[in-house]
């Protein structure tokens, strides 16, 4: 069960301004840090046992990276709820990385308490990728227990799960433990020199970001008779976790929160002041609650916007693709990555042909493997004694995903104190495997008592 102490509305609780100056809903005193013995601030060379937490296809593919990325570690412990995708995932690992992989019997721990028994099997490091919905507690327990941590995107799927979160980066760095986030575009080499260049003032001051995610549906939920006789409400919502808020978020929190954390890195990573969202479902979900559709108008320090259209429905267009648009010139990760000046465009919209008149860049630097560089570079501050930690953008980007939705399902406009001081925890309290009872809330109606009154505002 997530111990997450609740917040009430009042002077002291997280606010934007707070938020952009300290990037932690709370200070953490000092007196109560345990403090590891050999990281703090000191280069670090030993061989680094690495713990491994959800064992699915993206984590499975982080832990070669993480194998990849530095030649004196080994994967020495793993978790799962699933014995059968544990086992998967280790040969797939021991094929890929002989040599490499230390993982004693004893050390495959299965259930939804394995998180605690490999953080205390003795690893240095380990890669959280369950279902988001428990990355607040394990998060918590990983940093308590003085590892450093690469955690998957998003980093909560409610705003009670993002201040805890927020807290125990916080205390990373007091730590001196290395907090590297699954948002993988900020490690891709061609896209860190379109925002620099775009920051630099190459488009002027920036006016608007459109930035789209339609694609069809990731994990469809099965019907309800696929569940079988004496799974629980739990075994059956996590292994069909995309598909309930608590777990999964939804398709903007777990999915598009990339195009969103692109938004929140184009406007250097200051919350937004406010938000309204349009959605639904437009295909039945069966037991499930989320929506399939929404599109998300953020506002921004002086009248700049931020959109993103989010869709997961099969047979629509499909797009991926970023637009931005300054006073000087236009910007677009799309067909290439583009920046031009105002008079650099001719015809059409889709018309990116050189124009002597003004400035056209294109990236054509070296490439790199983001997901790769992930790793390389999480292990490089480790060994430097100079350890990363992504706490604060990736807070942010997961809070503006959350609020979003936010205002989406409640059909409200929602300031960014509303968001983060919301009191809906979505997170169930009987986490019990085998006999869990929950009855997630039903698919959001907006403007209805029923989907506004849980965030604590009327």
């Amino acid at each position: 069960m997530r111990k997450i102490t609740k917040h009430k509305m009042k002077k002291d609780t997280p606010n934007r301004r707070q938020f952009i100056k300290t990037g932690s809903a709370a200070a953490v005193a000092a007196s109560t840090i345990s403090f590891p013995t050999v990281t703090f601030g000191k280069p670090d060379s030993r061989k680094l046992k690495i713990g491994f937490i959800g064992c699915g296809g993206r984590g499975t593919g982080a832990a070669n990276q993480a194998l990849t990325a530095d030649s004196n570690v080994e994967l020495w412990a793993m978790g799962e709820v699933s014995e059968a995708r544990l086992n998967n995932s280790l040969n797939n690992i021991s094929k890929r990385k002989p040599g490499m992989v230390n993982v004693d019997p004893k050390r495959k721990f299965i259930g939804l308490d394995a998180y605690q028994k490999v953080l205390e099997s003795g690893v240095d490091l380990v890669i959280l990728t369950t279902p988001p919905g428990f990355r607040p507690l394990h998060f918590k327990a990983a940093v308590e227990s003085n590892k450093h941590i690469f955690l998957e995107k998003p980093m909560a799927t409610d705003a009670p799960g993002l201040r805890s979160v927020m807290e125990s980066y916080k205390l990373a760095e007091k730590k001196g433990l290395a907090v590297v986030a699954g948002f993988c575009w900020r490690y891709e080499p061609g896209r860190r020199e379109f925002f620099k260049r775009i920051a630099d003032g190459a488009i002027g001051d920036v006016q608007s970001m459109y930035a789209t995610y339609y694609t069809g549906p990731v994990k469809p939920m099965p019907p309800d008779s696929a569940r079988k006789e004496g799974w629980s409400d739990i075994e059956w919502q996590v292994r069909n976790w995309y598909n309930f808020t608590w777990c999964g978020g939804d398709g903007l929190v777990e999915q598009a929160v990339h195009s969103v954390d692109k938004i929140s890195w184009l406007f250097g990573d200051a919350p937004p002041h406010s938000c309204v969202a349009v959605g639904g479902r437009q295909k039945p979900n069966n037991s499930g609650n989320i929506w399939d559709h929404i599109e998300v108008n953020y506002l921004f320090e002086r009248g700049a916007r931020g959109f993103l259209g989010q869709r997961q429905i099969p047979g629509c267009h499909g797009e991926n693709n970023d637009y931005i648009h300054g006073t000087k010139g236009r910007a677009q990760i799309g067909g290439g990555l583009i920046i031009t000046g105002k008079d650099a465009i001719k015809g059409n919209t889709n018309d990116w042909t050189y124009s002597p008149n003004g400035d056209l860049w294109r990236y054509t630097g070296p490439g790199g493997n983001m997901y790769q560089i992930e790793h390389d570079e999480l292990f490089a501050s480790i060994r430097d004694g100079k350890p990363i930690n992504n706490g604060a953008r990736m807070c942010n980007a997961t809070m503006m995903a959350i609020m979003g939705r936010i205002a989406g399902y409640t059909g409200k406009q929602v300031t960014w104190d509303q968001a983060l001081n919301s009191k809906q925890d979505l997170f169930p309290k009987d986490q019990n495997w085998d006999t869990g009872k929950h009855t997630p809330p039903a698919e959001a109606i907006p403007g209805t008592k029923e989907a506004i009154s849980p965030h604590g505002w009327s």
